[in-house]
């Protein structure tokens, strides 16, 4: 019946010489809907339901990389005289500490997967190879996001799921303590930074750890783009359900917070709040989280895009996808940022 019916129109377009709509729908004579009795089945657009991907990789440094390691080199010391700088005269190696540099050196790491699909249904089933590359991306996005925090690469570990210590360097794995640089050398046990932490030591989340946490936050750093709150999503809705009976400032956090669209905890002291589930939640009232200048304190080198690879003969009748993403994060400047844990 389709057949005949686009002979009909080639026919009566090549007669009458304009354009003809051959309508190539089938009806048909069954009652009902006809599903199961002859009925046609339309395919929708295939979708994957939104993953939450990773909130560092939208504020740090992200740089392109290559090889199999990656190096990062920072300037430390004081170039000018310790003692009497305003002098005419050039005294070398008189700071205070004199100019020095510390290094560390990270090896690329590999997050890959493997998905076969029946060659039939990428046929079938409309945007079914985009939908596919597109979550596996998210993907990815979602595993070096709780790798990036959770991850400690120092150790082997049963549980795989962030690498051990075949992944990246987590966030919470640096030390705790005055802000410092880790030590240098290119060992795997180098370049472990000290984080300045703040404690969180009563036994509920109140305004004062906030505003311990911006003060402890180097001002130098303040008014750079970049700079943000990170924290997990129930940490927001905790501070949004601060009341006079648990903390005594609750209005002034709302006050404060410069949320005039009334998205109350969007903003504290200026600086936007981002949310991010792999902050841990320590315990009942208890927190992990950080203030700082992202594009300063963290940085990812990808050694390349994600690389999406199309095999065909694995096995009869199914392509499967090979996909795999490389790259190194770390805290680049360990002044930069400011860390609350919950003990």
């Amino acid at each position: 019946m389709t057949t005949a019916r686009i002979l009909s129109g080639i026919k009566q377009t090549l007669h009458e010489g304009h354009a003809v709509k051959i309508d190539l729908s089938e009806a048909s004579a069954l009652t009902g809907s006809g599903d199961g009795i002859g009925g046609r089945t339309f395919f929708d657009n295939a979708f994957a339901a939104l993953r939450f991907a990773n909130p560092i990789r939208e504020l740090s440094r992200v740089i392109p990389a290559a090889g199999s390691s990656v190096q990062f080199v920072a300037k430390t010391g004081n170039a000018a005289n310790s003692t009497n700088p305003w002098l005419y005269a050039a005294t070398p190696n008189t700071g205070s500490p004199n100019i020095a540099t510390s290094i560390w050196q990270l090896p690329t790491r590999v997050v890959s997967a493997s998905l076969p699909v029946r060659t039939a249904v990428m046929s079938d089933i409309n945007y079914l190879n985009e939908t596919i590359v597109e979550d596996m991306m998210l993907e990815f996005a979602q595993l070096e996001g709780a790798s990036m925090i959770l991850n400690n690469d120092q150790t082997g570990s049963s549980t795989t799921s962030t690498g051990s210590t075949n992944g990246l360097r987590g966030l919470n794995y640096y030390a705790s303590g005055s802000a410092a640089y880790g030590s240098s050398g290119t060992a795997i046990t180098d370049g472990i930074h000290t984080i300045l932490t703040v404690s969180q030591n009563g036994a509920a989340f109140v305004y004062d750890d906030l505003v311990n946490m911006a003060k402890s936050f180097p001002a130098q750093y303040w008014n750079l783009p970049g700079c943000a709150w990170m924290m997990h999503p129930d940490t927001i809705h905790d501070l949004r359900q601060l009341k006079a009976a648990s903390s005594g400032n609750a209005s002034r956090l709302l006050a404060e917070t410069g949320d005039d669209d009334g998205g109350a905890v969007n903003n504290i002291f200026g600086w936007p709040v981002i949310a991010n589930p792999n902050m841990e939640t320590v315990a009942a009232g208890k927190f992990t989280m950080y203030l700082a200048n992202w594009p300063r304190f963290v940085t990812i080198a990808d050694v390349e895009e994600m690389t999406v690879q199309a095999m065909e003969q694995s096995a009869p009748g199914f392509i499967t996808l090979y996909a795999e993403r490389r790259m190194v994060s770390t805290v680049r400047d360990p002044f930069a940022g400011v860390r609350l844990v919950g003990v």
